[in-house]
């Protein structure tokens, strides 16, 4: 090969790195998380999170997305492995780490939150920086949100009364679920939600509280027959998720991408991330009536008895909290203040 075509060859090559040098983010990050891919959790949660904040940065930010557990460890390991910084960023169950946020927990209690994820995301929000940030060390929290409650699938068990949930082994992932189960004469069992539908059909458990959404992605019709709420959507209970930066992290970005990174996880987006998750968990119910499945639609006195059921919840809530050096009541009345005021 002649002098110039080489020469020519190698200022092609050159110009084509140096093209794609100028591409590259200058900030990258591994975000995990244990669902998988195909699930709305990702496709509507985590993903358009992540791309609207590369596209906001115009190339700056690239974030790798690793669902289903995928750089390794289990569920209930992904917020050490952000402290530690393992990964950059994770997107995870708050009651995967039993106790570990239980100022956050008063979010969960059956009847404080009841029917509007928006809602009591909205709230959290709004306490998160006087009340919540102080259990979050070592993590830089995006954002907090919740699903849309706690519906309860059963197997085989019509239950229209507390008293037809005794003596049912129930899946829960988190410490107040579990409370929950305990107060109906129930017994919870605790995992992942990943491992919910072979516990199904073994009968490892004999129902599940978790919400409708997730009733496509684990086929859930398939292993269940009765799905049931309460009247208005009320619900068991729901779910705290959180998505949070090592804090090291996140203290070495310069301020103009850390501002990219609040303005896409504020009160917009998490009004928007509760009406999708109340949207999805209309399609997941539809989904298991079309199956022939039965949707209970408890009636305002069958929820009111189970409301009264599970008051003993709340006041273990506020005994553990006062242990913990945590004004217990004052800050339930606070999660409760905040919600009604976004319901409104």
């Amino acid at each position: 090969m002649n002098t110039p075509k080489i020469a020519a060859m190698l200022g092609l090559a050159t110009g084509l790195l140096a093209s794609s040098a100028s591409f590259a983010a200058e900030y990258n990050f591994k975000l995990h998380h244990f669902l998988g891919p195909q699930t709305p959790s990702h496709l509507e949660t985590v993903a358009p999170w992540a791309e609207a904040i590369e596209k906001a940065s115009d190339g700056r930010v690239e974030i790798e997305i690793y669902p289903s557990m995928s750089l390794g460890g289990t569920p209930p390991e992904l917020v050490g492995q952000a402290r530690d910084g393992v990964v950059d960023i994770v997107w995870t169950v708050n009651g995967y780490t039993a106790g570990l946020f239980p100022r956050t927990e008063v979010f969960e209690l059956p009847f404080v939150h009841r029917n509007d994820p928006a809602a009591t995301n909205l709230a959290m929000h709004d306490l998160f920086e006087d009340h919540l940030r102080e259990e979050y060390k070592g993590l830089e929290v995006m954002f907090l949100h919740v699903h849309q409650g706690n519906g309860l699938h059963t197997v085989d068990k019509d239950v229209r009364t507390p008293a037809d949930v005794a003596g049912l082994k129930i899946r829960t992932p988190s410490r107040t679920g579990a409370w929950t189960i305990e107060a109906l004469d129930a017994a919870p069992v605790a995992m992942p939600v990943p491992s919910l539908p072979q516990a199904l059909s073994k009968k490892t458990v004999d129902a599940a509280f978790v919400p409708f959404e997730i009733i496509p992605s684990l086929k859930l019709e398939q292993q269940t027959q009765y799905q049931i709420e309460g009247t208005d959507q009320t619900r068991f209970g729901t779910l705290v998720f959180q998505m949070s930066m090592n804090k090291g992290k996140w203290d070495s970005l310069p301020e103009d991408i850390q501002q990219i990174f609040k303005d896409h996880s504020g009160p917009e987006w998490l009004a928007q991330l509760g009406q999708v998750w109340a949207e999805n968990d209309i399609e997941g119910i539809e989904q298991a009536t079309a199956a022939g499945n039965e949707h209970i639609v408890l009636d305002q006195a069958q929820t009111d008895a189970f409301e009264k059921a599970l008051m003993p919840v709340i006041t273990r809530w506020v005994d553990e909290a006062n242990k913990a050096g945590i004004e217990g009541e004052a800050l339930l009345q606070s999660a409760k203040d905040a919600i009604a005021a976004h319901n409104q």
